[in-house]
């Protein structure tokens, strides 16, 4: 278990499905997840034994709760970890509005940050932002992460094209 000051994060456990299955489910998180069809419950129960063993699948997802009421509000991701080259990327989703702005992906990230690089002993995380989500952007900006690229018109939303961020945070320098 990761333990910040407002927020800490564990290991999914199959008690969390019903809490992922609603978040993943929910059209208004679809965007930044680029999800298009729902997702079963039978996927979600698949997903959390799947990333079981993170040097296998590649894949990590952490439950944020809060200290305070040990509520969940929302999971923290790794993926695509590449152990031979030392990086991976990472995303973030606070699942209600009503938690979004209260520090918790910002606390949750940080602890995220150490891990990596303390105990996994990676060397870089990269994430993509859809250039119109500007809470991600001064999120992982805040965070020391640097924008190394612009796609131009990638992603595609109700009909509008977007551009998709690059950013990368090399952990030896954090």
């Amino acid at each position: 278990m990761l333990v910040g000051s407002k927020v800490y994060l564990r290991a999914v456990e199959k008690s969390d499905a019903t809490s992922i299955y609603m978040w993943e489910n929910n059209p208004e998180n679809w965007k930044v997840s680029n999800t298009e069809v729902p997702f079963s419950m039978f996927d979600i129960m698949a997903l959390i034994e799947h990333q079981a063993d993170l040097r296998k699948s590649g894949q990590l997802r952490l439950v944020i709760l809060t200290k305070d009421s040990e509520r969940a509000v929302g999971v923290i991701d790794l993926y695509e970890v590449n152990f031979k080259h030392g990086y991976a990327s990472v995303g973030v989703l606070i699942a209600m509005d009503a938690d979004r702005g209260k520090g918790y992906a910002a606390e949750a990230l940080k602890l995220l940050i150490e891990y990596t690089r303390d105990y996994l002993e990676l060397r870089n995380l990269q994430c993509s932002i859809h250039g119109d989500n500007e809470a991600s952007i001064a999120l992982f900006e805040r965070l020391n992460f640097r924008k190394i690229g612009v796609r131009k018109a990638w992603l595609k939303y109700k009909g509008k094209e977007i551009d998709e961020l690059s950013y990368q945070l090399c952990l030896k320098e954090s």
